[in-house]
């Protein structure tokens, strides 16, 4: 015995056939969160907090898993959540049925895992193509399209009943803060730092709005400064406005009582000079990133100038993008362009208990502040993950503006396409692997009819008939894979399965659309997934003692 006796060992087919379990129990505890008839799942956290959402992402987060390969599983879904915002659900569904299927080819074929990979490797490239060929090009500013768009987002998620103020919501902000960036004609679209959301209980979900500017929670300094400015002059400081103290630490003897009087007198004048330098400019709005010492707050009050003390960073860089002002460190280098003068209207708002300070109406502002209201905490948090997934779907759009059809209908025609093209693409023993993931396909449309509560094999044998015939009618004159390609090209099958009631529609006319990027990143992280943990044929847990 070379391991340690409290070492737990699997290895070969009783490793893989662990994983291939490991993987189906977490795809089960999400499927039923798939499209709009999705059901919600309640979570409490270590913390004793509740959560109820139905974000992939979101609840495995929460979930405490111990088989490394259901934690490797749980990665993919923030892996997709981080590079694009939306399929977290689909992607541990899809790489779940792959390794399910998988268990076949590996018990029944004997085939070696390393022939299964290079099959679904195939089937991954060819795929890739399939949904090239499906997709449609789409312009950034057709706005019907990009509702749309956002719609079938927003529409499998809790707030859907409020969808048309959700969409408009999403895609106004992200139009916000889009600019182009020095490379090309890319647009730079950074949502997490410029697109901040406020979230303020009370009020119902209709109050939610995108704000032409931004707002923070703070206060004025002194109670008796402006509380409303029309086109007000904003500076931004990130320096204090008080006596500096000294690096090191200092002892002074004084032997005359004047001494002192002067030595006060030097610490009021420093702080008096700085209060100048700034009134010099006739700013409006001072707002800075540290302390205010009342005496610099009495300056300001009496020049009427309204302060604020200790904004955060971001807050501040905020402010600076939506007023068009720059953050000076130092107030004797300060210069008249410095100051921010794209604001139309600066105004102090009591919201519920707080204040709460707007800088509105701003003349293209590369920055805004969502603001949503809801009846609780519980709603609030969904709602922000709702909206989140929204912007991110707005955000990969105007990143690669390519669309592929919702409903299950690009996921049915990707396994048809696999299994008609598989005869000619592959040969002999990894033709069985290239099929089965054409048949991993079919899970997202099945999970879509088993969650509206219609006939499963009925919907989905009718929607493999009508997507085979429409490939069989394309690809008649067709030898090679390329004209088959071209061939789709020309008049893509958009057919798929109606979420809400469970019918087969043509997704043009519902006008479900998914963003290009999210798709094939879903099938991407998917098949490489199911790759590598196939690949695994020994799990040695317990390997170091803990300290």
């Amino acid at each position: 015995m070379v391991l340690n006796s409290k070492t737990q060992r699997q290895t070969g087919r009783q490793a893989q056939l662990s994983n291939i379990s490991a993987a189906r129990a977490v795809s089960d505890i999400i499927r039923t969160t798939l499209g709009p008839r999705s059901m919600l799942k309640m979570l409490l956290d270590p913390m004793g907090g509740i959560v109820i959402t139905n974000d992939g992402n979101c609840i495995l987060r929460e979930v405490d898993v111990s088989h490394p390969t259901a934690k490797s599983m749980i990665e993919l879904s923030r892996a997709q959540d981080e590079e694009v915002g939306d399929g977290t659900t689909s992607v541990i569904i899809l790489a779940g049925e792959l390794l399910i299927l998988s268990e076949a080819l590996l018990v029944k074929d004997s085939l070696h895992p390393t022939v299964i990979v290079s099959g679904y490797n195939m089937a991954l490239q060819y795929a890739m193509d399939l949904c090239e060929a499906q997709a449609l090009h789409i312009d950034v500013q057709n706005s019907d399209k990009m509702k749309d768009l956002v719609k079938s987002c927003i529409g499998t998620k809790f707030s859907s009943r409020w969808n048309d103020i959700m969409v408009d919501m999403a895609l106004k902000a992200v139009m916000t803060v889009a600019r182009p960036s020095g490379r090309g004609d890319q647009q730079e679209v950074d949502i997490k730092r410029y697109a901040k959301v406020e979230k303020i209980p009370g009020g119902e979900i209709g109050d939610s709005t995108v704000l032409k500017g931004v707002m923070f929670q703070k206060d004025t300094a002194h109670s008796k400064m402006r509380r409303k400015i029309t086109n007000p002059r904003i500076l931004l400081l990130d320096c204090p406005l008080e006596y500096k103290k000294g690096e090191s630490q200092t002892n002074v003897e004084i032997t005359n009582t004047e001494d002192w009087n002067t030595i006060l007198r030097m610490e009021e004048e420093y702080v008096e000079n700085m209060c100048m330098e700034i009134i010099a400019f006739s700013p409006d709005v001072v707002i800075t990133e540290k302390g205010l010492s009342d005496l610099a707050q009495h300056y300001l009050a009496k020049a009427n100038i309204t302060a604020f003390r200790r904004l955060r960073k971001t807050d501040n860089n905020r402010v600076a993008r939506a007023t068009g002002a720059t953050i000076v460190s130092r107030t004797d280098e300060i210069q008249d362009t410095d100051i921010g003068t794209r604001c139309g209207l600066f105004e102090m708002r009591k919201i519920g208990d707080e204040w709460f300070t707007f800088l509105e109406e701003c003349e293209d502002p590369k920055a805004c502040t969502i603001i949503l209201r809801g009846g609780s905490k519980d709603v609030l948090n969904e709602i922000e993950r709702n909206l989140h997934d929204a912007m991110e779907v707005v955000r990969n759009v105007v990143f690669n503006p390519k669309l592929l059809p919702g409903g299950g209908a690009t996921e049915m025609a990707v396994a048809t396409g696999l299994r008609r093209g598989g005869f000619k693409a592959v040969q002999g023993v990894m033709q069985r692997p290239f099929f089965v993931v054409g048949d991993a396909m079919e899970v997202i449309p099945r999970t879509l009819a088993q969650n509206c509560g219609v006939s499963v094999i009925r919907t989905v044998t009718q929607l493999r008939a009508k997507h085979a015939s429409a490939y069989d009618e394309l690809v008649k004159e067709s030898t090679s894979t390329d004209e088959v390609l071209q061939a789709i090209k020309k008049k893509p099958c958009n057919w798929g399965i109606n979420g809400t009631t469970g019918e087969l529609v043509d997704m043009e006319e519902l006008g479900i659309w998914e963003p290009f990027s999210v798709k094939v990143q879903t099938i991407k992280t998917a098949v490489e997934s199911a790759c590598m943990i196939l690949r695994i044929d020994d799990i040695v847990s317990g390997s170091k003692k803990a300290n």
